[in-house]
């Protein structure tokens, strides 16, 4: 019997580890070195335009799929605005096409100009 009641202690303690931990990954958000790092292969078709590569697309897909809520959003839009800034040479037609050129609806310009703060 007190084998039992260790074990259930045990299942318990790890349920609400897990719990915890869901909770901590949901409260972190999207952060500028997610967003670069799943957009770095889109800047040769961003610099060059031309079509973006199947890795370049799946990128987007994450940044699309991590960027759920206003706030996560207008982060992701900062992102992007920050990145695309560090580009001289970012072809605006390109990064404006890139979410339907990928098959994504991306509510998140990648814009050297757009205000964040109206993203909701």
């Amino acid at each position: 019997m007190k084998y039992f009641a260790v074990v259930l202690v045990l299942v318990v303690l790890a349920v609400v580890q897990l719990a915890i931990a869901g909770r901590l990954e949901q409260q972190v958000g999207v952060s500028c070195g997610q967003v670069d790092a799943n957009m770095a292969p889109c800047i040769s078709y961003l610099t060059q335009g031309g079509e973006p590569s199947a890795s370049c697309c799946s990128g987007v897909k994450t940044v699309s799929g991590m960027a759920q809520s206003t706030d996560e959003r207008r982060t992701a839009c900062n992102c992007l605005k920050a990145a695309a800034n560090r580009y001289a040479n970012l072809k605006d037609d390109a990064a404006q096409a890139l979410p339907s050129k990928c098959g994504v609806s991306l509510n998140i310009p990648i814009s050297r100009t757009i205000n964040c703060d109206t993203i909701s």
